[in-house]
Formats: structure tokens, C-alpha cells, sequence
């Protein structure tokens, strides 16, 4: 797994690819600034039905961290500029969270740091026959990815190259060997060390468990 590049959030591979349409995007468009006057990047918002209405901000350091302590500072923040902006109508649950172990990956550089695991990933319009794939994170080249298939698919390809420019949602796969990688790298940053040079380190000595943190409130 490459080391996250710690650059500004909105430069070259850290640019995030996948974009909110509608409600989410006005919320994407009025906090995004925020978090990166506060040291953090965007991941995804999304607006759901859920308790009502719940709006989720997810985001994260450059380094790929985010703890509770930072959750609640992102909340602290983002409630009165939400306030101020109203750009969602009625009540509604603000819950900020980190990605998790099966992130969503919304930058190339997402790619390129968990290259090797598995992911799903869905096309806005058909590629290959298909919309939809399921495979193993290849690096390729700036403007594309490439997915191998870690499952028998009879009729499809099992090595795809993907443009992003036609990737409209993608999410790593839980599996043991990432939730090895993810708290080998998460134990790596909290030793101030380079994620991957433990590679040979025994995950199972780490006591913090590499889970996403959360902070919520309501909104009126």
C-alpha cells in the first residue's frame, strides 16, 4: 500500500473525482472550504431519509485519519455555517464521520493507496458491456484504473481498465487483508512511522481499533 500524499486536499490526485449532485452538492460546495481552512478534506456528503433526515459529512485528514475528537470539531464548525447558508429545507440529524475501513475512494490518490485490495466500482454509463465490476485495485495510468477480477464471471472480461471519468461510486470490499493493512497503517501514523514499512509486524499487538469516528447533532 503507497503512503496517502499529505499535499493540498484540492490539488492534482488528491481532486476528488466523484461528485454529489442536487442537496448534497449545494451542502458539498458550503463546507468543503471549511474543512480545508480546518486541515481536513471532503470525502462524500450525503443526505438520507434516515431518522427523517440525516445529512453525513464524511471527511478525513491527508493522511487518511480522523478521530473523534476530530469529528466533533468538524461539527463544531460546519453546524453554524450550515445555519447560515440553510441549504438543506426542514430538520434534519448532521452526522460527521470518517470513511471506515470499506471507504468510499473519491480521489485517484484513493486508488493508488489501496491498490491491491478489493473494490466495487460502478460506471455512469455502460463499459464494457457492464456498469458494475468487482475486482482488485491495479494502478494505472492518470486517467484511468485498472480492476481484476477476483470472482469466476463467465461473458466478462476479467481484467478491466476504467476511465475515471465514468466512475460514479466506488468502495473498497472488507476483507481480512485490508483490516490487517488498515490497522497496521493506522498504527503507523499513531507512531508518527511511514504506512508499509511494517508490513512484517503483527497487527493483532495493536490495541486501538482502526474504526471510523462520529459525532453527531441535531439540526433544526
Amino acid at each position: 500500500m503507497q503512503t496517502p500524499d499529505s499535499g493540498a486536499p484540492d490539488s492534482g490526485v488528491n481532486e476528488r473525482i466523484l461528485r454529489e449532485t442536487g442537496v448534497d452538492a449545494k451542502v458539498a460546495d458550503v463546507v468543503e472550504p471549511v474543512l480545508n481552512t480546518l486541515g481536513f478534506r471532503l470525502v462524500r456528503v450525503r443526505l438520507s431519509g434516515l431518522n427523517g433526515q440525516t445529512l453525513q459529512i464524511m471527511a478525513e485528514r491527508p493522511d487518511g485519519t480522523m478521530t473523534v475528537e476530530d469529528c466533533e470539531l468538524v461539527s463544531r464548525t460546519v453546524s453554524p455555517v450550515l445555519d447560515v447558508e440553510d441549504p438543506v429545507s426542514g430538520k434534519y440529524h448532521l452526522e460527521i464521520s470518517s470513511p471506515g475501513i470499506d471507504r468510499p475512494l473519491v480521489r485517484k490518490s484513493d486508488f493508488a493507496d489501496w491498490a491491491g485490495h478489493i473494490a466495487k466500482v460502478e460506471t455512469s454509463a455502460m463499459h464494457e458491456g457492464r456498469r458494475k465490476f468487482r475486482g482488485r485495485i491495479v494502478i494505472g495510468d492518470t486517467d484511468s484504473v485498472t480492476i481484476e477480477s477476483d470472482q469466476i464471471s463467465y461473458g466478462n472480461e476479467p481484467v478491466v481498465r476504467i476511465p475515471f471519468d465514468l466512475i460514479s461510486d466506488a468502495r473498497l470490499i472488507l476483507t481480512d487483508d485490508l483490516i490487517r493493512d488498515a490497522l497496521r497503517r493506522d498504527k503507523a501514523l499513531r507512531e508518527g512511522r511511514i504506512p508499509g514499512d511494517d508490513l512484517g509486524s503483527d497487527p493483532s499487538n495493536d490495541t486501538q481499533e482502526a474504526a471510523p469516528g462520529e459525532a453527531d447533532a441535531e439540526k433544526k
